[in-house]
């Protein structure tokens, strides 16, 4: 009977809807929108990609999952060294592609649910390019609602990142120490 009934039980409602989801990443393009037509410094737009970057993203997921097997052995100490590392490496890898948005702009043009997380798609308009999409990914797993991962042209950041991080690691023979020194 316990087991019919397991069976018959509803899943648990998602606390996250369409609705926050594409509010979330039309406050992200904005906040990046605003950084590119901000004739910034690119030093002072990778700063502003990063504040943007821990503001609306779930770091902590994306990088445990860019760590992969290696995060179940961080101590509590490096663990939070990585993560700040991890997201300030980001934001400098990442960041400096601003430049090619400049005079650019990205529009939310969807969202649907996917089992317990939204995918949000965006179109991405650059000057003398074709449009690209990029979606992102969006979950409030976290107590947040944060996006933890975003997808370019179908190419994931967690699962690139995953492979770069995983070659520097390799490279360091498995230390994570010098990883999170390389990173910063």
């Amino acid at each position: 009977a316990a087991s019919s009934l397991a069976m018959t039980a509803p899943l648990p409602a998602l606390a996250l809807n369409n609705a926050q989801a594409e509010a979330l990443i039309d406050r992200v393009v904005s906040d990046i929108n605003k950084v590119i037509s901000s004739g910034k410094s690119l030093n002072s737009m990778i700063g502003e990609f990063e504040r943007i970057f821990s503001k609306f993203a779930d770091v902590n997921i994306i990088a445990r999952s860019a760590l992969g097997a290696a995060a179940r052995r961080l101590s509590s100490g490096q663990s939070r060294d990585y993560t700040s590392a991890f997201q300030g490496y980001i934001a400098r890898k990442y960041g400096k592609r601003f430049q090619e948005f400049e005079g650019g702009r990205i529009e939310v043009k969807s969202v649907r649910q996917v089992k317990t997380f939204f995918e949000v798609k965006t179109t991405a308009y650059l000057p003398g390019e074709a449009p690209f999409e990029v979606n992102f990914l969006v979950s409030d797993q976290s107590g947040r609602d944060l996006f933890f991962d975003m997808i370019t042209e179908g190419i994931s950041l967690r699962l690139t990142e995953r492979a770069e991080i995983g070659a520097m690691l390799d490279r360091r023979r498995g230390d994570i120490d010098a990883l999170i020194q390389d990173l910063s």
